[in-house]
């Protein structure tokens, strides 16, 4: 079975272009990784944070997931691919920096908003977003955003914010924390003005890195 034309032809390009320039990291990289950044992601496609750090290969530990969210620690015989990715980055590559970035016009966000309303989305979506219920039932109970548009982006900020408090329940991010091994970080991307935004950790704030 051949590769699909558009996978091929980016491929292609690729080894044209990128490897050639840095066939040399490549083969470093062949001997192993040792990023010092963990980023935790969404999966939209729009949102790729190789590309929104300029990033060269081996630099980012990346985990992408619906929403960016962050699950709390829990030990049972559930799959937890996010808590792993975490516990690999932490435990074994020793980053000393995880960066949890949400972003605008997120799907994820919106299927939580809309199970609200008893409309769920998803067989496996649903249960994935239900994470957020507790935030989500907050922001909507205090009544101080108006719209839909409002509501989505103050629950991507919240979501972001509940992401790193669940990441401190895991025992060796919060030791590794403890000790300033490790710095976490909160952020958010909009789209459509390649602004990303970074969480202000003692206000609680977003606010916009300047360039």
């Amino acid at each position: 079975m051949c590769a699909p034309s558009h996978l091929k032809t980016g491929y292609e390009a690729f080894r044209r272009q990128r490897y050639a320039i840095e066939a040399e990291r490549y083969r470093e990289l062949g001997e192993g990784q040792s990023p010092r950044t963990m980023i935790i992601g969404c999966a939209d496609s729009r949102v790729d944070p190789a590309t929104i750090f300029a990033a060269k290969p081996g630099e980012l530990f990346v985990v992408r997931n619906v929403a960016a969210i962050v699950p709390p620690h829990e030990e049972d015989d559930a799959h937890h691919g996010t808590s792993a990715a975490v516990e690999f980055a932490v435990t074994g590559l020793k980053v000393d920096t995880i960066v949890v970035m949400g972003h605008g016009q997120c799907g994820g966000i919106a299927a939580s908003l809309a199970a609200a309303e008893q409309r769920p989305i998803g067989r496996f979506i649903a249960p994935w977003v239900r994470l957020l219920d507790e935030v989500r039932d907050e922001l909507l109970s205090r009544g101080d955003t108006t719209s839909l548009a409002e509501r989505q982006r103050a629950l991507e900020l919240m979501s972001v914010r509940r992401s790193l408090e669940n990441l401190l329940t895991f025992p060796f991010v919060a030791e590794a924390a403890a000790n300033g091994k490790l710095a976490l970080h909160g952020a958010w991307f909009s789209i459509a003005e390649g602004q990303l935004h970074w969480l202000d950790g003692d206000r609680r704030t977003f606010s916009p890195l300047t360039v």
